[in-house]
């Protein structure tokens, strides 16, 4: 098994998008790279700092870290900054925090090749994870215990029948 902590604006759809994915063994959504002081969500919204975040679980004999990634790449626009869709602010930023140093250069390697395909900058940050939060149980799943709910990522790309 091995985790990886990605940021990819707001956490519902985020999360929603990577369970449907072979090799996804769990996925949490919570609160990363912020102050050291565990957050409510009302505090990441007055811009504690963190970033809404899904930590994911994955077998890497079924899900690869790059396959992973050049999903992760599917649904998010990696040259806005603290923005998604509609949703404006500090903890939408994009981010890879990772806590296996061994997987720096699959990170890097994919980042790089993003960056050359839409050829700009990416400002997706790629760090240790300094730490992560889980977020209070409502949020856990949101998109399938609310299915009316809002996401950036379009409903077509939730169910890619992989």
């Amino acid at each position: 098994m091995k985790t990886i902590y990605l940021a990819g604006g707001c956490f519902w759809g985020t999360q929603k998008f990577f369970d449907q994915f072979d090799g996804v063994i769990r996925t949490e959504v919570g609160y990363a790279n912020g102050p050291d002081s565990e957050p409510t969500y009302q505090d990441v919204c007055k811009s504690s700092g963190h970033a809404e975040t899904v930590l994911i679980e994955f077998d890497e004999d079924r899900m690869s870290l790059a396959g992973l990634l050049r999903y992760y790449f599917m649904v998010i626009d990696p040259v806005s900054v603290n923005r998604q869709g509609h949703d404006v602010g500090i903890q939408y930023r994009t981010g890879i925090y990772y806590t296996d140093p061994d997987m720096l250069p699959v990170i890097r390697e994919i980042c790089d090749e993003e960056a050359e395909k839409i050829g700009a900058p990416l400002a997706v940050e790629v760090e240790p994870l300094v730490n992560f939060f889980p977020a209070e149980e409502y949020h856990q799943k949101y998109l399938d215990k609310n299915t009316g709910g809002y996401c950036h990522i379009p409903a077509s790309f939730l169910d890619l029948k992989q």
